[in-house]
């Protein structure tokens, strides 16, 4: 033992994030040792002081610093008895689950508000079709060179492999680009199953040798509003190199502006360039304010003869690809990833999708691509909701125009009305805070997780955010708003300043305003956007017939 001594604490109340701590403190025994590597964590030994044998319990540490603004005392003692579940009949269960299912979606869909901007109620048509037939089968399929031909490896998938077709082929007319993969199942797999795709390419020249990882990779920091997926503690971990100098993942960050650290530095990121030269660059965030500036930086590389693969993850804005918002292919994208149902209409899955010639040196990275999604990424790729997806592409061609012109206006509107009900609204003011469906309210620091609920109780759904400001998600002191969700419900520009009232007099008055909210949703219970003429009530009835 080379020190021990006891230490003052503050005692918390409560669990979780809404755990606090009190003006109540105590004082515990803690030492420090140099242990017998048999030892364990959580082993009792007994420890000689001044002759005495007292007993003691061996733990990883006694203070835990990962959940700002405080660092916090870890207790160890006796473990309370488990609560036992109490065991029930099973139809009692059944009938349990299916009510609490049932109430769920009753205030979900009919109550509540919903703003967070990750999220997408699908159609009636998606949905159904998503419990169609596919649902419970396999259609596992591979490019076999021999035979120059798509193999499927199960009979009975004539259907879904024309499903699969006419997906890619709707997906490639919406991104205006020549490939796309649609067997991955989320955002976070069409990244990582591109990250393995660029350790294929980069080690095309010499497959004997063991592998090299991504030299550098340029992205946006986690705490400016980068994808968790594209960061070295997610998806980009495994597969990035390491700074031999200072022995952490080689990724630098986009710098961002002093006065809109939402947006990117397009001046400043070119001197990061010519120092970094990376091989990989990835646009993207899930807190999204404006367009990314591809364009530029494309020019910056070929002015720099920098050979980077430009990827940008468009997951939040995959509903918003068009003239209205950013068109990435035509910006100089190579790649694009993301899920398909933020903005995007669809059912929950990813996508990837390239631009690539056949004769292009890059068409090798989309081979790569291809063969890292299966047999790499994905067996089953989850064929109920590839059938729904379908149908959301087709809604998603036909009604974009509209769409994304609402979503854009109402989110613009709606942080207006946020800011002139008097509450600190995040973005650039001269473009109405947000070019996107997403709105950023500053509530305090550290204040998020709690306001979130306080909104959650009165049915309007958010999620709290850390600012770049602060240093993480338990310190959050901002919400994140999206407008995406509702729009499809039918909210205009004036309802969405409605709401933005109501939030404010819970947020700064502490009012109750649930019965108002849920006043307000009952006007906006009907899906628009999607196909409901009665042309198609035959077929949706013979649909439900199946069920």
């Amino acid at each position: 033992v080379t020190s021990g001594t006891s230490v003052p604490y503050w005692k918390t109340q409560g669990e979780g994030l809404s755990s606090r701590l009190t003006d109540e403190k105590d004082m515990r025994p803690i030492g420090l040792a140099l242990l017998d590597s048999d030892l364990r964590d959580g082993q009792r030994v007994q420890v000689e002081i001044r002759g005495a044998k007292i007993d003691a319990l061996i733990v990883p540490y006694n203070l835990r610093s990962e959940a700002p603004p405080f660092a916090r005392a870890i207790l160890y003692g006796p473990e309370s008895p488990a609560d036992q579940p109490v065991s029930a009949p099973a139809a009692s269960k059944v009938h349990s689950l299916l009510k609490m299912a049932k109430d769920n979606t009753v205030w979900r869909q009919t109550k509540c508000v919903n703003l967070i901007p990750s999220e997408m109620t699908p159609s009636r048509m998606s949905r159904l079709l998503s419990i169609m037939d596919p649902a419970g089968r396999y259609a596992e399929h591979k490019e076999v060179t021999a035979l120059d031909f798509d193999v499927f490896y199960y009979q009975g998938t004539d259907f879904i492999e024309q499903v699969e077709a006419a997906l890619v082929r709707e997906m490639s007319e919406y991104l205006g680009c020549s490939e796309v993969e649609a067997r991955v199942v989320s955002g976070q797999m069409a990244n990582a199953t591109v990250f393995s795709a660029m350790l294929d390419h980069i080690n095309r020249g010499d497959r004997r040798a063991e592998p090299r990882r991504i030299r550098c990779v340029l992205n946006n920091h986690i705490m400016k509003g980068g994808h968790l997926s594209a960061q070295p503690m997610g998806a980009l971990k495994d597969f990035v190199a390491r700074d031999p100098i200072t022995e952490k993942a080689a990724v630098v960050n986009f710098p961002v502006l002093a006065d809109n650290p939402y947006k990117i530095d397009v001046n400043a990121t070119r001197e990061v360039l010519d120092a970094s030269r990376p091989e990989l660059i990835i646009f993207g965030k899930s807190m999204v304010l404006h367009p990314e500036p591809i364009a530029e930086i494309r020019r910056f590389l070929d002015d720099m003869k920098i050979d980077a693969v430009v990827m940008y993850d468009m997951a939040h804005v995959l509903g918003l690809v068009g003239p209205y918002f950013q068109e990435p292919f035509k910006e100089g994208a190579d790649i694009v990833t993301g899920s398909t149902h933020k903005t995007f209409f669809g059912t929950q899955r990813g996508v990837i999708a390239g631009n690539f010639a056949k004769d292009q040196d890059g068409y090798h990275l989309w081979e790569a691509v291809r063969r890292r999604t299966f047999p790499g990424a994905v067996s089953n790729h989850h064929l109920g909701t590839m059938l729904g997806l379908l149908m959301s592409a087709y809604e998603m061609n036909y009604f974009k125009r509209d769409y994304q012109r609402k979503v854009l206006a109402n989110a613009k509107a709606f942080a207006k009305a946020l800011k002139d009900a008097g509450l600190d609204v995040a973005g650039d003011t001269s473009v109405s805070f947000t070019e996107t469906h997403q709105v950023i309210v500053n509530v305090g620091y550290g204040k998020g997780p709690e306001i979130a609920r306080l909104l959650e109780d009165n049915n309007i759904i958010v999620n709290y955010q850390a600012s770049p400001a602060e240093e993480g998600f338990t310190a959050s002191g901002s919400l994140r708003l999206g407008v995406s969700e509702m729009t499809r419900f039918g909210m205009e520009e004036g309802d969405f300043a409605k709401l933005a009232q109501l939030i404010h007099d819970v947020i700064v008055h502490g009012q109750s305003v649930k019965d108002k909210v849920e006043s307000l949703r009952r006007g906006f219970l009907d899906m628009k956007f999607c196909f409901t003429s009665r042309e198609f009530n035959e077929a949706m009835k013979q649909l439900h017939k199946l069920v």
